[in-house]
């Protein structure tokens, strides 16, 4: 089953490529992949009748229980035929429909494949979950295939229409399945079938949702008219989806719970009232239609409310009748769908009171259309016929009272008009009669029908390849050679009939004697040929008839609204202000969280509110700054005391006696500090010009009241553990499996590999969206090297209107000295190469000198925790902030072209490599024989070093090493020297001469200070 599923798979992705190469005739080399799955049924035919059908399952995620479980059953089995055996009828028509240069097809054929896939998956699937996935990929596929005429707005909508309802139907059957999953304890449908759980709101609920999903797949009342709207599909997708596979995945569902359910009160209800509506609408609606599809179409939504009530009544002999009716209306509905798309083809309409002498020109498409319809109003010695005789005889022997009797009134009414509307749909399309060449316009609306038609002229009518009819040629005759072996098309169903605990085995037969079926059958052929030849009474009944409310209508008012009040919620919610947005998520798990701890928790008995009083100091600093932080107006004010907060924190980790927290806790507030300064630069000084003293103690009470609910949680879920922590064993994995003596860094090397390999992912991507939005040319940038410093344009100097040109005039000047490239006196010594390219009031020699004693100093230290913390505090992530931080000081003190002398190589590069030896070490560790990202340790002896204890993890240590460098060389180039170039090139409004932070000041200036 596992290999079907991929070969459909294959074909859809060469499904695009196969079209261009040999244009329409691709269809024929797609179809042998749904004719294997015909073909594949057909072999294991016996197997299946013996109750043996193949069973696969594979284990996807035994942790979860998820696996992908496959069954071959009766029900499953009479499914694959239709899906396998019509999709490739189908697909050897499109050949034939499509012109040779018709938009889309390769797009279309894949679609089509990778739906017949879907649909094989599904009606196979024995895991619910499974099922759900193929049941959600053929609601998405099929939206593609009925808006493949992308370019008309009917399409478009009704494919939103269908994928909407669908959706939702999708939706409530998740709700379901979850539900029943965990009341029966598994989600394999066949041990659920066998054992089912019973009783209990929960069950009821579960299987009413299961009901909601079945029913709108397969357009039953108030969910019907997605099908009508949905012909403005090609006419392949219409016989495939409408007629043979889509609609009939609820209709499977209806099927496969039945057995189990059929009993249950909620189950009775919805499938006697929605069947019995949907088969009575659709039937009456149909007789109102002029469009061929749209007779079909809504006919289709009255046998699909018949079927759902034969397999949902819940004995053994209706069952038996809706699965032969299931098989049956398959043939003849998608034969009727493909000969309407003939006469579409060749006459270029539709519209049966335009059609007239199509039978004659056409004889094959007019007989193959007339032995489909005998089948589909059921004329013996059709599939049809055997179906609904089988159906009558088991609805009048059903035990359920006066239920029983509505059911039986019912079915006999909805056989009446599809009778009508089948003779219909022939006469209208194949008969040779009057028509009405210019239909009613406003003018001639209250002209008569009578006064409209004209004699029939000969029409136009282009002939039809043979491969364009022979499809829906195949599928008549086999409605009529099934049918003369009832015998045999019953002990192929009875296997699954008898899986309803409930009442006396069904026949199939084509001559049971004279009986009050047969003579209900006689009298229901009767009273629709009747109904037929009174058309025209029977128009003008339904056209003063009021059409009460329309579900279509319902459905786009109510579309109509949700899109105003989504608006409305829109406009009150998305204010375009960061702080309402956090502060709304913020108080939402306040109220949650907050008010589940206050009923629910319990402090422990044994709190204690510190170990030492140097603790309780740190704890005051961070609750001050924090308190500061909501308070301050500035924003560097705001940033300089969050990271007090943020170093008390890291004070408090060290006491704890976590040193390599708080080493990491350090090192990322001082980078945060400097990412913080160097946005503020852009900024104003101030969060607002307005005071907003009332909006500051409101961001203090919001943060006073969310500090309050996560310490609450921090001291009662610790509590409430009831298992060993995973954390137990880490001391000893870390040793035995990391090869380390440092619990965290071989957590983060080794034991959660994978949440560090997502990590750094994400650090890649961070880095890569913020220089996205900095970089206004290529991303790349330029590596700012000192050869190549502008002459004229000192770094940090100021724009076009030098503020600082007065003081560099020589006394009693009045015109300024012209400034080329700053150079320094000979007799000072240069410390830093790129400190000629400063402006002089931006230098500090003392600031240059300590840079140049301690960059090396920092870099060679950053190796030492890199090499040194896997047994001892450091590790690559602490490493490379150090070596980030060394690169912020030769920033900080010579600009973008010392960041350039410093390191010479574009981010990218350094991202990309650390990402790439990281996984590397991973899929090393899986060609070794282990898992991914397994660690080795390798033990060797070198003459000098003597023994050495080598860990492949160090490895990927090395590639986080390298990603975080690179993230921070990324932020120092983009947020500093490329908004320093920007800047002093006067790009936008805001060169430095229009940002405060960045002006030289003078006294009485705003505290952002300079670029430092």
């Amino acid at each position: 089953m596992l290999t079907l599923l991929a070969v459909h798979l294959i074909a859809s992705l060469a499904a695009p490529a196969l079209v261009r190469a040999l244009g329409r005739k691709a269809f024929w080399v797609l179809a042998l992949a749904p004719a294997s799955v015909a073909v594949w049924a057909l072999t294991l035919t016996d197997q299946v009748m013996s109750g043996h059908g193949p069973v696969e399952v594979v284990q996807w995620i035994p942790g979860l229980g998820l696996e992908l479980a496959f069954r071959l059953d009766t029900l499953s089995w009479l499914m694959s035929l239709l899906v396998g055996g019509i999709g490739a009828l189908v697909l050897i028509y499109c050949s034939a429909y499509f012109s040779a240069s018709a938009r889309g097809l390769g797009r279309f054929a894949a679609v089509l494949v990778a739906f017949a896939g879907a649909m094989y998956g599904l009606v196979t699937a024995d895991d619910m979950l499974l099922m759900y996935v193929f049941w959600e990929l053929t609601t998405v596929l099929s939206y593609l295939l009925i808006g493949h005429y992308n370019e008309r707005k009917a399409s478009r909508r009704a494919a939103m229409q269908a994928i909407v309802i669908t959706t939702a139907g999708g939706l409530a059957m998740l709700i379901g399945i979850i539900l029943l999953g965990s009341a029966a304890g598994t989600y394999r449908i066949s041990a659920i079938i066998a054992d089912p759980p019973l009783g209990g709101a929960a069950v009821t609920v579960a299987v009413a949702c299961l009901l909601v999903g079945a029913v709108s797949k397969s357009a039953l009342i108030p969910f019907h008219f997605w099908l009508p709207a949905a012909m403005a599909a090609p006419t392949p997708v219409s016989a495939y989806l409408h007629a043979a596979a889509m609609v009939k995945a609820g209709v499977y569902l209806v099927a496969r719970f039945a057995p189990a359910y059929a009993e249950l009160t909620v189950w009775q209800v919805m499938v006697v009232v929605l069947g019995c509506g949907t088969l009575l609408l659709g039937g009456y609606r149909a007789l109102r239609q002029h469009d061929l599809k749209l007779i079909l179409a809504f006919g289709t939504v009255s046998q699909l409310g018949l079927i759902i009530l034969l397999v949902g009544m819940g004995t053994r002999a209706t069952a038996l009748a809706g699965l032969a009716m299931l098989g049956a209306h398959a043939m003849f509905k998608a034969s009727l769908f493909l000969v309407v798309g003939v006469v579409d083809a060749a006459t270029g309409t539709r519209d049966l009171r335009r059609l007239s002498g199509v039978g004659r020109a056409l004889p094959i498409t007019a007989t193959a259309a007339g032995l489909a319809t005998a089948s589909m109003i059921g004329l013996p010695p059709f599939a049809g016929y055997v179906a609904k005789e089988a159906a009558l005889e088991s609805l009048a022997h059903l035990d359920r009272g006066w239920v029983g009797t509505v059911v039986l009134a019912a079915v006999a009414v909805g056989s009446v008009l599809t009778v009508a509307y089948g003779l219909r749909l022939w006469w209208g399309a194949f008969a040779s009669k009057p028509v009405i060449h210019a239909l009613p316009t406003d003018a001639s609306a209250g002209a008569t029908v009578a006064e409209l038609e004209q004699p029939a002229r000969p029409a136009a009518i282009t002939k039809p390849a043979p491969l364009l009819v022979m499809p829906a040629l195949v599928l008549a005759v086999l409605g009529l050679a099934v049918a003369l072996l009832p015998t045999f098309g019953e002990d192929l169903l009875e296997p699954y009939a008898n899986t309803y605990p409930i009442g006396e085995p069904g026949h199939l037969t084509l001559w049971a004697g004279l009986t009050p079926t047969l003579l209900l059958t006689v009298l229901v052929v009767g009273a629709g040929l009747l109904l037929f030849v009174a058309r025209r009474p029977v128009e003008r009944f339904q056209a003063a008839m009021p059409t009460g409310p329309e579900a279509d209508r319902a459905y786009r008012r109510f579309m109509r609204k949700l899109d105003e009040v989504a608006a409305d919620v829109t406009a009150l919610t998305q204010r375009g202000s960061l702080p309402l947005y956090l502060g709304g998520i913020l108080m939402v798990f306040v109220v949650s969280v907050g008010g589940a701890l206050l009923t629910f928790g319990a402090l422990p008995d044994d709190l204690k509110a510190w170990d030492t009083p140097a603790q309780a100091a740190l704890g005051l600093l961070v609750v001050v700054s924090a308190i500061l932080t909501a308070r301050a107006r500035r924003r560097l004010k705001a940033v300089i005391l969050m990271g007090v907060g943020g170093y008390g924190v890291a004070g408090l980790f060290l006491l704890h006696g976590a040193p390599d927290l708080a080493l990491t806790q350090v090192l990322t507030e001082t980078v945060t500090l400097v990412v913080f300064v160097l946005v503020l630069r852009r900024l104003p000084p101030y969060f607002s010009d307005r005071p907003l003293a009332a909006s500051r103690w409101l961001r203090l009470g919001v943060g006073l009241i969310v500090g309050l609910t996560v310490a609450g949680l921090a001291l009662v879920v610790p509590g409430a553990r009831i298992h060993v922590p995973v954390s137990a064993d880490f001391a000893a994995e870390a040793v035995e499996f990391g090869g380390g003596k440092n619990i965290v860094n071989v957590t983060l090397v080794d034991i959660r590999a994978w949440d560090t390999m997502g990590e750094i992912s994400v650090l890649l991507v961070a880095a890569t969206g913020v220089a996205s939005l900095v970089f206004l040319r290529r991303r790349g940038g330029a590596i700012f090297r000192t050869d190549e410093a502008a002459e004229g344009q000192p770094v940090w100097g100021g724009g076009g209107g030098d503020p600082m040109a007065a003081l560099r005039r020589p006394a009693g000047a009045t015109e300024p000295v012209p400034v080329g490239k700053v150079t320094i006196s000979s007799r000072s010594r240069e410390w830093l190469r790129a400190g000629s390219t400063l402006a002089p009031q931006r230098r500090s020699v003392i600031f240059e000198v300590t840079v140049r004693l301690l960059f090396h100093t920092m870099v060679m230290y950053s190796l030492f925790l890199l090499f040194s913390g896997h047994n001892s505090p450091g590790g690559g992530f602490a490493a490379g902030l150090i070596s980030g931080i060394a690169l912020v000081t030769r920033y900080l003190a010579g600009g973008r072209y010392e960041l350039g002398e410093a390191a010479p190589v574009q981010p990218g590069l350094l991202l990309g490599s650390g990402l790439f030896l990281s996984a590397g070490v991973g899929i090393f560790a899986l060609f070794a024989g282990g898992s991914v990202l397994q660690s080795w340790m390798i033990d060797f002896h070198l003459p000098v070093l003597g023994d050495v204890h080598l860990v492949t993890s160090l490895f990927f240590d090395v590639g986080v090493y390298l990603v975080v460098i690179g993230l921070v060389l990324d932020i120092l180039r983009s947020l500093g020297a490329e908004i320093d170039q920007q800047a002093e090139q006067g790009d936008g409004p805001d060169s430095y001469d229009d940002v405060p932070a960045l002006r030289t000041q003078g006294p009485g200036a705003g505290e952002t200070g300079g670029a430092r």
